[in-house]
C-alpha cells in the first residue's frame, strides 16, 4: 500500500525540465541580468562584435544603409581585409569603429567588449590591475581602456530625469582621525567638536535615480535650503513624481512636481507603494564599496561626475548599445 501511494505521488508531481549541460542557461532565480555564458554566445569573436557595432550605428538589418557617395540607400558587405563595410555599387568603405572609443586602438574589439562587460557586471567595481589579469593586456593598456570607458563612453546625455525619481543626499567621507600624539582618552567635548567640524567639511552628495533608468550623483555645497532644491530642479523634470525622505529641505519641492511621496526610513528602506528596497539605496550600496576599495580613492571631482549606472550595479551606457563619447 505504501509503495502504491509513493508511485501515485510521483505521477502527480510535475516533472522538472531536464537541463542540457552543453547549453547552460541562466536560471530565473539568479540575480544576474546577463551572464558570462550569454555574453560569450552573443560575442564569440571580433567579427560578431564588429557586426553588432555595424547594426547599432548604421544598418539595423545588417546590409542596407544610406551611402554618402551614391546619395541613396545601398547594400553593403563586410570587407575581408579590414574592419569596415563596403558599398556594393561604388566601393565606399564605412568603418563602424570610427568616432568611437575603439578608434585608433590596436586592442582586439572582443577584449573591449569583455572589458565593458566586466565593468558593468562586477557589483563592487574592478581595478585596473584586475582588468589586466582578466583580459591579458598590460597594466597601462587596462588603465587606458577603463579610463576611456568611464570618461568618454559614460558621458551624460544632458536630459533631465523623468518618471518616478528617488532623491536622497548623504555626506561622503570616513570617520575623523585622532590627531597624532593625542590620547585616546581625550575629553569628550573636544572629540564631539572635532566630529562636528569633520562632518561639516565632508562633501555632500545628492543622488537621484529613475526607477528602472539612469542614476545621477552631484556634489552640492549644502544639504540645507535652496541649494538642495536648485540641484533637484536642474536635474529632474517637473513632470515627474519624486520620492524623498522626510528631510525638511525637500518640502518646498512639492509645489513644483506632480506629486511628492515621502518614504519613512524608520520603517525600513522600502517604498510604501511597492514594499521593495528603494533603487537609490541599492545603487548607493553598490557605489560605496567601489570607492573605499584599497585600489581606489573617492575624491570630490570624481563624485561630481554623472553616474549612469542602473540601480543594482549594472552600468547602463556601458552596455553594447552606446559606443561614442556623445552617447
Amino acid at each position: 500500500m505504501y509503495n502504491v501511494a509513493m508511485d501515485y505521488a510521483k505521477e502527480q508531481k510535475p516533472q522538472r525540465a531536464k537541463r542540457d549541460r552543453n547549453n547552460p542557461e541562466r536560471r530565473k532565480s539568479s540575480e544576474s541580468d546577463y551572464s558570462l555564458m550569454e555574453f560569450m554566445a552573443m560575442f564569440p569573436n571580433d567579427a560578431a562584435c564588429l557586426d553588432r557595432l555595424w547594426r547599432d550605428r548604421f544598418a539595423p538589418d545588417g546590409h542596407h544603409v544610406h551611402c554618402p557617395k551614391c546619395g541613396r540607400e545601398r547594400k553593403f558587405h563586410r570587407t575581408k581585409t579590414r574592419a569596415s563595410y563596403t558599398c556594393d555599387t561604388c566601393g565606399l568603405h564605412i568603418h563602424p569603429m570610427k568616432g568611437t572609443i575603439f578608434a585608433h586602438s590596436s586592442t582586439s574589439l572582443h577584449l573591449w567588449f569583455y572589458a565593458m562587460y566586466l565593468m558593468a557586471s562586477t557589483r563592487c567595481g574592478i581595478s585596473a590591475k584586475q582588468m589586466e589579469r582578466e583580459i591579458g593586456v598590460t597594466y597601462k593598456q587596462a588603465h587606458k581602456m577603463m579610463k576611456r570607458i568611464r570618461t568618454e563612453l559614460m558621458t551624460d546625455d544632458g536630459e533631465p530625469l523623468s518618471g518616478d525619481v528617488e532623491i536622497d543626499e548623504t555626506s561622503w567621507g570616513g570617520k575623523p582621525k585622532r590627531p597624532h600624539g593625542e590620547s585616546r582618552y581625550a575629553p569628550a567635548p573636544d572629540a564631539r567638536e572635532r566630529a562636528r567640524q569633520h562632518a561639516s567639511e565632508k562633501p555632500t552628495v545628492l543622488g537621484m535615480v529613475e526607477r528602472g533608468g539612469r542614476v545621477r550623483a552631484r556634489v552640492i555645497a549644502s544639504r540645507h535650503g535652496a541649494v538642495l532644491s536648485r540641484a533637484v530642479l536642474a536635474n529632474v523634470n517637473p513632470d515627474s513624481i519624486i520620492f524623498t525622505d522626510d528631510w525638511a529641505s525637500y518640502k518646498p519641492l512639492r509645489r513644483t512636481y506632480i506629486d511628492h511621496k515621502i518614504i519613512d526610513h524608520s520603517q525600513g528602506s522600502t517604498c510604501a507603494a511597492t514594499r521593495t528596497r528603494t533603487p537609490l539605496r541599492a545603487s548607493s550600496a553598490t557605489s560605496r564599496p567601489g570607492c573605499v576599495a584599497p585600489t581606489r580613492r573617492c575624491l570630490p571631482p570624481i563624485c561630481s561626475r554623472t553616474s549612469t549606472s542602473t540601480p543594482g550595479g549594472t552600468t547602463r551606457n556601458s552596455k553594447v548599445g552606446a559606443y561614442s563619447g556623445s552617447c
